[in-house]
């Protein structure tokens, strides 16, 4: 037996133990190598940079952008007052006709045998009679509220008018009141009474004619609002003229043209019947031909004032 076997074992596990202790220091210096790294490695960020590559630096924002966020809040500003003031508007018209209205149903009375003209009318039901004086005095209470409502309609779209628009507008705002109006007494004195002399002589011929409230106010209307709207006719044809649309050499150019459509709107908005057709087409064509005349002489003096 060998005696330096023992010794020999002892000096390998001695080996095996240095080994092991040091494969153990190693592993763990390793380690706190590796959590070192952890600790050291940056936190991921939410940004790129143009390349790509992760970065803490947030992106500048392009001025074009700014500028676009700018408009489109200067946009939504403009948007949410232009609807307030359009709100603000039609609240004072609702309450100027509201309050016209409820004077006109509470003197109903009064005006009545002006409206009715003292022609016998009949009503089919009682609800008919409060169907006719409705109707009647909102006519009433609009025809008394149009210059307020005109007044507040310019306060609305004055700040969108350019310069000529305003001043146009402004300079010709009493005209279109006067027109309006006259056109109004022009249905309610001539083309009315005509028209209803007219067709009621021509109904006894062969009928018992009895004409209901309903459609008396009806008729009414029909031979009143329309004419005064197209009493507007000059006052259409010099706005067109001023914005550079519409000039005396096109209008007389499509003066025949302009006379057939003339004919087919009295044909429209008047009762059918020639008669009634014939009174409201003369003064068109005299309006049309006024327009004619207003719209050369407002080109001579635009012309007059740039040659100076």
């Amino acid at each position: 037996m060998d005696p330096n076997s023992d010794r020999n074992d002892e000096n390998l596990s001695s080996l095996d133990e240095n080994n092991k202790k040091a494969a153990e220091n190693s592993v763990e210096a390793k380690s706190d190598a590796a959590d070192e790294e952890v600790l050291k490695t940056p936190e991921l960020t939410p940004y790129t940079d143009e390349n790509g590559y992760p970065t803490n630096i947030p992106p500048k924002k392009s001025k074009e952008k700014v500028v676009v966020e700018e408009d489109d809040e200067g946009e939504e500003s403009n948007l949410v007052e232009h609807l307030s003031e359009l709100r603000k508007q039609l609240i004072k018209s609702i309450a100027v006709f509201l309050l016209f209205f409820i004077a006109a149903f509470s003197t109903i009375n009064l005006w009545f045998p002006y409206i009715t003209r003292g022609y016998t009318l009949i009503v089919l039901s009682p609800m008919e009679v409060i169907s006719f004086y409705t109707t009647i005095s909102a006519a009433l209470a609009f025809g008394l509220s149009v210059p307020f409502l005109c007044h507040f309609l310019w306060q609305f779209v004055k700040p969108g008018l350019n310069e000529r628009e305003s001043r146009f507008l402004s300079l010709y705002s009493p005209a279109i009141l006067i027109l309006f109006v006259a056109g109004l007494a022009f249905g309610y004195y001539i083309v009315n009474p005509l028209s209803y002399t007219f067709l009621v002589s021509l109904g006894e011929k062969n009928f018992d004619v009895m004409v209901s409230a309903q459609e008396y106010a009806r008729f009414l209307l029909l031979t009143t609002m329309p004419i005064g709207l197209l009493f507007e006719l000059p006052v259409v044809a010099l706005f067109l003229s001023a914005i550079g649309i519409l000039t005396s050499g096109s209008m007389k150019k499509v003066r025949k043209w302009s006379y057939v459509v003339l004919g087919v709107v009295s044909a429209l908005i008047t009762p059918p019947d020639f008669f009634s057709q014939l009174i409201i087409l003369i003064p068109m064509i005299g309006l049309y031909e006024a327009s004619i005349f207003l719209v050369t002489r407002t080109e001579k003096r635009v012309a007059a004032a740039e040659a100076a």
